[in-house]
């Protein structure tokens, strides 16, 4: 590497300097999945002459825009289909000799929103602090990511988000040395349908190989089965007026905005505003052909180290006093159809019938209690540690709480952005934000999240010790014993 201008296997980048990183933005890992690459597996990208400029982030994916204003920064990204891009960052000036440890952040937003643009997952103070190179990737969302169409033949493909995501990982190993990464030793983190992707990354025989290590954040093992991916696909087709085989053509030449907007429509149709998930990772025999948390159990993630955790307070990003909610039962039976479990009335009997116990029930059972679950069935297969972010800001509307996706800016160690919420950074928060990036790169540096000053022993079923990061961090031994037993012998029983 000289400077900010690389050769990869496609032709010479030049990126910039800032921050103390070099940094490449836009690079093509897949071909434009246009026309009648749409719906199909990701292929190579073109190679280019001369020197392509990467200082501009790529489109995104196409998905309904946010209105937060919070996302992108207050800005409007470009969104389209041609949308198969990563971003790198590279310490400008390496601590050490040799290549350095690699971390591959896959982005969240219930396999619907986001990109590896957004600015909370700036990579510059996590590369440096770190003295890692950080990548982050787009991947096809929604429909046009997470339809089951592989059944109607033709060539259509079912877990294109997901090989979207092996796609960049392949690309990571063939160029990331130019970049001044090391192939052998690359991380994958990811948080909500990021950490979910990453339970199916472990799963899939296509990413063996590709990457060493794992870091998910709230959010294990998410799947549809084929029987429910097909009846997705239907629902869809019928909405936009076609018929499975004799129109499915049609479907690379429709514009995409109808079918984004017939995606919508139908998930009205079926859920109404309580919570979905009909776009996710489907089991099917030509790419995960066995659901995650079995794979997982047989060894299928066999001396791949976890690092893997929730927030305490997961629920409350999605019950709030004041928002608009289903009552309690309502409520309920979506998480029964999200997690395809029958019957949690008995279960969750002891919760309160408020938005409180709604926010209660979803933290402790689709994320905390699934999370435990992957954890225990990996931990005999490779190491493990398992953590819990705690922090809140007392008497912040919407941060008083741990809530979901909360930890995302104190791991990239982007605070300045916590401005977006009226807040001012603190030295306490720094301190939060030191503890973790710490631990997360020690992990991609060796496998072991454990550093000077925060000692973390690994996570087993005669311990389950657990780091909690909070205004004091340390490790708890089965945190939350009863609740826990009693959740697992309710499954298990």
């Amino acid at each position: 590497m000289s400077g900010q201008l690389v050769n990869t296997a496609y032709g010479q980048l030049k990126g910039e300097a800032g921050n103390g990183v070099n940094v490449w933005r836009g690079i093509p890992f897949a071909a434009p999945p246009l026309g009648e690459l749409r719906f199909r597996a990701p292929q190579p990208p073109e190679s280019w002459s001369g020197v392509r400029e990467a200082v501009k982030f790529g489109p995104v994916s196409l998905q309904p825009v946010s209105t937060s204003g919070t996302r992108f920064g207050g800005t409007t990204p470009v969104y389209d289909e041609d949308c198969l891009y990563l971003n790198v960052w590279s310490p400008a000036v390496a601590e050490a000799t040799g290549a350095l440890p690699v971390m591959v952040w896959i982005h969240g937003g219930t396999f619907v929103t986001g990109a590896g643009s957004q600015p909370m997952f700036e990579g510059s103070k996590l590369a440096v602090s770190g003295n890692v190179v950080v990548v982050t990737v787009n991947y096809r969302l929604g429909p046009l990511g997470f339809l089951h169409l592989s059944p109607l033949g033709g060539g259509l493909g079912s877990n294109l988000g997901l090989l979207d995501q092996i796609a960049a990982l392949e690309w990571v190993q063939q160029n990331i040395a130019a970049f001044g990464g090391d192939p052998a030793r690359v991380t994958v983190f990811g948080e909500s349908a990021g950490s979910m992707s990453i339970a199916a990354l472990l799963a899939m025989p296509a990413a063996k190989g590709l990457f060493a290590r794992a870091i998910m954040e709230s959010g294990a093992a998410q799947t549809l089965n084929g029987e429910q991916g097909g009846q997705i696909a239907a629902a869809l087709l019928a909405e936009l007026g076609l018929q499975p085989g004799s129109d499915t053509q049609l479907l690379h030449k429709l514009p995409a905005g109808e079918i984004m907007e017939a995606a919508g429509r139908m998930a009205y149709k079926l859920s109404g505003d309580s919570m979905n998930m009909f776009f996710q990772p489907v089991v099917e025999q030509g790419t995960l052909p066995v659901e995650p948390v079995q794979a997982i159990a047989a060894g299928a993630a066999s001396g791949i180290p976890v690092l893997i955790g929730t927030n305490l307070h997961e629920g409350n990003l999605f019950f709030r006093e004041g928002q608009k909610a289903d009552n309690f039962e309502q409520s309920l039976k979506a998480l029964e159809q999200l997690m395809g479990v029958e019957d949690l009335s008995e279960l969750t009997s002891d919760y309160s019938h408020t938005w409180e116990g709604q926010a209660e029930v979803l933290t402790d059972l689709f994320f905390w209690a699934s999370s435990i679950s992957f954890a225990e069935k990996q931990q005999g297969h490779a190491p493990v540690w398992m953590y819990r972010f705690d922090w809140t800001v007392p008497g912040h509307p919407l941060l008083e709480k741990a809530i979901h996706g909360a930890e995302i800016l104190y791991v990239f160690n982007n605070l300045p952005l916590l401005k977006q919420y009226g807040l001012n950074v603190t030295p306490d928060m720094e301190a939060v934000a030191e503890a973790m990036q710490t631990a997360w790169t020690a992990f991609a540096h060796g496998g072991d999240p454990a550093a000077p000053g925060l000692d973390w022993p690994q996570y087993t079923p005669q311990t389950r010790a657990t780091m909690i990061f909070d205004q004091s961090s340390g490790v708890v031994n089965d945190l939350d014993g009863e609740k826990r037993r009693r959740i697992f012998e309710y499954y298990t029983g």
